[in-house]
């Protein structure tokens, strides 16, 4: 089955990386839009998976940025037809929120590879059966953070912030066999696309380096560690992209 694929984009540097390189692989199509390029939002039924990705705005940030009433819009109508709908970072955010979860502030800045560690939820999800049942490091970028929706599983947690990822599920959805999930950190980063969030993000990295040094690392260590993380990570989300993908053939 060949999904239509519908992403939407919050900057000019941060886009589907290693998401479209699976997409390709499964011979899924792509559309894309850039929100904040005053970009014409697709209606819901042109898509089968919303994929929504990260951004340096917050969700409250509809006075500065007015097109954001219009994509959580999309958002809800989404969810409500029972599409797939996965969100990144601030894309998680605006799930949440959509979702009627708070959506603020985490008082800490993570910026880096950093360990999380699954739920005993997220543990027997079987969405995430391919993920370590340990501790295992991914890469984090943000200030903001979500509450876990009403209804919702929290399938994961870190050391700064509680809730780093969740799954839900209407019964629309299960009939389905589709989901809404929610991952903070970024699986999808490639060797090119951390070099452009890190090079785009320098003010952030270094804001974050003087108030919060235990969670935020220097360009040159989150580049080097990369090196480290990035294929497994990779490897992760593809485990997890096609087991959502299966899920709607059965």
């Amino acid at each position: 089955m060949t999904l239509r694929i519908h992403a939407l984009f919050h900057t000019d540097y941060e886009y589907l990386s290693y998401i479209k390189q699976w997409a390709i692989s499964q011979n899924h199509s792509m559309s894309y839009a850039l929100p904040h390029n005053n970009d014409v939002l697709p209606t819901h039924d042109s898509f089968d998976w919303l994929i929504v990705m990260g951004g340096p705005m917050s969700i409250h940030d509809e006075e500065q940025y007015p097109w954001l009433t219009n994509e959580k819009r999309l958002i809800r109508q989404a969810i409500d037809a029972g599409k797939t709908v996965i969100g990144v970072c601030l894309g998680a955010q605006l799930i949440a929120h959509c979702l009627g979860a708070t959506v603020q502030p985490a008082n800490v800045k993570e910026v880096g590879w950093l360990p999380i560690r699954l739920t005993a939820e997220g543990q027997s999800h079987p969405l995430l059966q391919n993920l370590p049942k340990q501790a295992f490091t991914v890469f984090h970028w943000h200030g903001d953070g979500f509450d876990c929706p009403q209804g919702a599983t929290a399938i994961a947690t870190s050391e700064a912030w509680v809730n780093q990822g969740f799954i839900y599920q209407t019964p629309q959805h299960k009939a389905l066999g589709t989901w809404v999930v929610g991952w903070q950190c970024h699986f999808e980063v490639t060797k090119e696309s951390l070099v452009k969030m890190v090079t785009n993000g320098a003010d952030y990295i270094q804001s974050g380096l003087r108030n919060y040094p235990e969670t935020v690392q220097s360009p040159a260590e989150i580049i080097t560690l990369g090196d480290k993380y990035i294929e497994e990570n990779n490897a992760r989300l593809a485990a997890m992209l096609n087991r959502i993908a299966a899920s709607e053939h059965e």
